[in-house]
C-alpha cells in the first residue's frame, strides 16, 4: 500500500516534530536508556521456523534474513523474541500491516518520543535497511526453536570428573581475592590475581559473559554467557580452568548455586531469556536435572505472556530455595530445591519488569528492581512474602545494589537509575528502624542517567556509581564518589578513563566498581571497542587516588568483573 505524497510529507513533518519533542519533554526516553534497551541478542544467528503472511509486502529470502538479523541485534530486547511486546510495543502483523510500509519506514527512520530509537537519522541503519525492516515487521515473526533436555545433554561436557579433581588447593593464589573479568567480545573471562594484579589465565566461555557467581564453598566459579553457555571453573587447580560446561538455552543472563546449610555446592540453577525457563543442575557436574517453564500471566493485567525472561537469581540463606525473578510477568519465584521430584514454588507478585537486584545487609531481604515500573520490590526470604514495593527513580538499575549504614536512617540499600541522575536510598531494617523501612529515605543527585552499577563495602566510607551509558563522554568516562558519613557534600568525580592512559580514540566507558576482598581497593573496567585498547583501573579507597592500571592486549572489552570473596558472600 502506497501512501499519498502529501500524506507522506506530512508524516515526515510530524515525525520531525516528535523528535524535537524528545529533547524538550522530560517524559521522553534518553539516549542512555536507548543504549541499554537496544542490546544485541545471540538469537540473531539461530535457525528459526519461518512462515509467510500473504498480506505482507514481498521480501526475498536474503532480505528476510537480513531483517531477522537486524531485528535480533537491535530490536528484540525491547519488542520481544516473538514481537509480542516487552518494554517496547508489540510489532505483530495484525498491527503493522495496516500501517503500511511508508509509515513504518518513517517511524524506523525518525523514532518516537515514546522510546523508539531513530535508527535511520542516527546512522545506525541505511535507507535500504530501514526499508527492509519496514517490510520485515509486517511478516509473521520467525519462531526460535525450543531447547529441552535432549538439547542440553548434547552440549553437556564433564571435562574433569569430580573424583579426578584436586582434594586440596594446588596453587599459591589467594583465591578469595581473584577477580573474574568478562571479556565480552572475545567470548572469554580473565582470572586476575587481586594481590599481584597479574592475569592468572584467560578462559574461553560463552559470548558476552553476563555474570560470575561462586559456589557456597568458594571453590567453584560459574560464568554464563548471553548465548546460555555455562562454564564451571575449579579454583583449586594449579591453574584454574573449566571442569564442566553446558548450554541451557539460546539466550540467558543468570546462574547461581545452592547456599542453604546442608546443600552447599549441591545444585546449580540457570535462567534463560529463550526459551523462557530455568534449569536446575547437579552442582559439581552441571548435569541438567529439571527444566521449568516461566510462561504465564502478567501481574495486574493477568494477560498471558509467551516469553517471560528469567532475570536475576540468588540462593537464599534462610531456606533451601532459589530466588528466581521473572522479568515480564513481574513475579519472584521462591523455588524449594529440597525435593526436585516434588518441586514447591512460592510465587510472589510485585511489578513488571523485574531485572537485577541483591540482598540487603542482613541477607533476609532480596531487593529487586522492576525497571519498567520504576519500583524496587523487597522480598522477605524468611517469611516468603512481599515486604515492600517502593517507588524510586526512572528505570532503576542497581546491579546488586549497595548496602551501608546511614548515619540517620540506619541500614540502607541503594540503587542508581538509567533514566535519571538520582540515587535512591531505601531503608531495610523493619526491626530497629521500622518507620524508615521500605521507603526512599534519601535521594542523592548523581552525575546523570545511564548508571549500571553502584557499590560500597562494609569497610569503606564511600559509595561509588558509574554512568557508562550516558552520551556525555565526560560522564561515561568517570565515576561519582559519595562520602557516606556526610552525604550532604554531594559527590566528587574521579577521571577513571583519563587515569587509564589509553591513547587511542576508543569510548573509554567506565563500568562496574568492584572492591577487593579487604575493601581498601576499588577496581573499574575501562571499556572500549574490541579493536581499541581497554584497561582496568585500581583506586585506593582511602585516598581516592590512582593505585594501579592493568593493561594487556588480551583485555578485550572488559564489561564487568566480580571479586570472589565479595561475590561468594554477597558483599556489596
Amino acid at each position: 500500500m502506497k501512501m499519498p505524497k502529501l500524506a507522506y510529507l506530512s508524516a515526515i513533518v510530524l515525525a520531525s516534530l516528535a523528535l524535537n519533542a524528545i529533547a524538550q519533554d522530560k517524559k521522553g526516553v534518553s539516549q542512555s536508556e536507548m543504549n541499554y534497551q537496544a542490546g544485541a541478542s545471540p538469537l540473531a544467528n539461530e535457525v528459526m521456523y519461518q512462515s509467510t503472511n500473504p498480506k505482507a509486502p514481498q521480501m526475498s529470502q536474503a532480505e528476510f534474513e537480513m531483517g531477522r538479523k537486524i531485528y535480533f541485534e537491535r530490536c528484540a530486547g525491547c519488542h520481544g523474541v516473538l514481537r509480542k511486546g516487552a518494554t517496547g510495543k508489540p510489532l505483530t502483523p495484525d498491527l503493522t500491516i495496516g500501517k503500511g510500509t511508508d509509515y513504518l519506514k518513517i517511524f524506523i527512520e525518525y523514532g518516537s518520543p515514546a522510546g523508539m530509537p531513530n535508527w535511520g537519522t542516527s546512522g545506525e541503519l541505511s535507507k535500504a535497511e530501514v526499508d527492509i525492516m519496514a517490510r520485515y515487521i509486517q511478516q509473521d515473526a520467525p519462531t526460535p526453536p525450543e531447547f529441552g533436555m535432549a538439547d542440553m545433554k548434547k552440549t553437556w561436557k564433564v571435562l574433569i570428573a569430580p573424583d579426578k579433581r584436586p582434594t586440596k588447593k594446588m596453587n599459591n593464589y589467594d583465591i578469595t581475592n581473584i577477580f573474574s573479568t568478562t571479556l565480552r567480545d572475545a567470548g572469554q573471562v580473565a582470572l586476575i590475581d587481586g594481590d599481584s594484579k597479574k592475569i592468572i589465565s584467560i578462559l574461553n566461555t560463552g559470548y558476552a559473559v553476563h555474570i560470575s557467581r561462586l559456589s557456597a564453598s568458594g571453590r567453584y566459579l560459574f560464568v554464563i554467557g548471553r548465548d546460555a553457555k555455562i562454564n564451571m571453573v575449579d579454583l583449586w587447580m594449579e591453574k584454574p580452568d573449566t571442569v564442566a560446561e553446558i548450554r541451557v538455552g539460546l539466550e540467558a543472563r543468570s546462574v547461581e548455586t545452592s547456599k542453604y546449610k546442608g546443600y552447599e555446592d549441591k545444585l546449580a540453577v540457570a535462567g534463560a531469556y529463550w526459551p523462557p525457563q530455568y534449569t536446575i543442575m547437579n552442582g559439581d557436574t552441571l548435569e541438567p536435572l529439571k527444566i521449568v517453564s516461566t510462561r504465564g500471566n502478567v501481574v495486574g493485567t493477568q494477560e498471558y505472556h509467551p516469553e517471560p525472561r528469567v532475570a536475576s537469581i540468588v540462593g537464599s540463606h534462610y531456606k533451601p530455595e532459589f530466588v528466581i525473578n521473572v522479568k515480564e510477568t513481574g513475579k519472584t519465584l521462591l523455588v524449594d530445591y529440597s525435593n526436585l521430584q516434588a518441586l514447591k514454588t512460592t510465587e510472589i507478585e510485585s511489578a513488571p519488569f523485574l531485572h537485577d537486584g541483591g540482598l540487603d545487609s542482613s541477607k533476609r531481604y532480596f531487593m529487586v528492581a522492576a525497571n519498567n515500573s520504576n519500583k524496587v520490590a523487597s522480598i522477605d526470604l524468611k517469611e516468603g512474602k512481599l515486604a515492600g514495593l517502593i517507588d524510586v527513580g526512572k528505570i532503576p538499575h542497581p546491579g546488586r545494589g549497595a548496602n551501608f549504614m546511614h548515619p540517620k536512617f540506619g541500614p540502607v540499600w541503594a540503587t542508581a537509575h538509567l533514566g535519571d541522575e538520582t540515587i535512591s536510598l531505601i531503608g531495610t531494617d523493619p526491626q530497629k528502624n521500622a518507620k524508615y523501612a521500605w521507603k526512599v529515605v534519601q535521594t542523592l543527585a548523581g552525575p546523570g542517567g545511564g548508571a549500571l552499577f553502584i557499590k560500597s563495602h562494609p569497610k569503606s566510607n564511600h559509595l561509588y556509581s558509574d554512568t557508562p551509558l550516558n552520551p556525555d563522554p565526560k560522564l561515561s568516562q568517570s565515576v561519582a564518589v559519595f562520602d557516606i558519613r556526610d552525604l550532604s557534600k554531594g559527590y566528587v568525580s574521579l577521571p577513571i578513563g583519563e587515569w587509564a592512559g589509553i591513547k587511542d580514540d576508543g569510548a573509554k566507558r567506565v563500568v562496574q566498581p568492584e572492591f577487593n576482598k579487604a575493601g581498601d581497593e576499588v577496581w573499574f573496567a575501562v571499556w572500549s571497542a574490541k579493536n581499541k585498547e581497554s584497561a582496568l583501573v585500581v583506586v585506593d579507597d582511602k585516598t581516592l587516588k590512582l593505585k594501579a592500571v592493568i593493561k594487556d592486549p588480551r583485555l578485550i572489552t572488559p564489561t564487568g568483573h566480580f571479586n570472589v570473596n565479595n561475590t561468594q558472600h554477597d558483599v556489596y
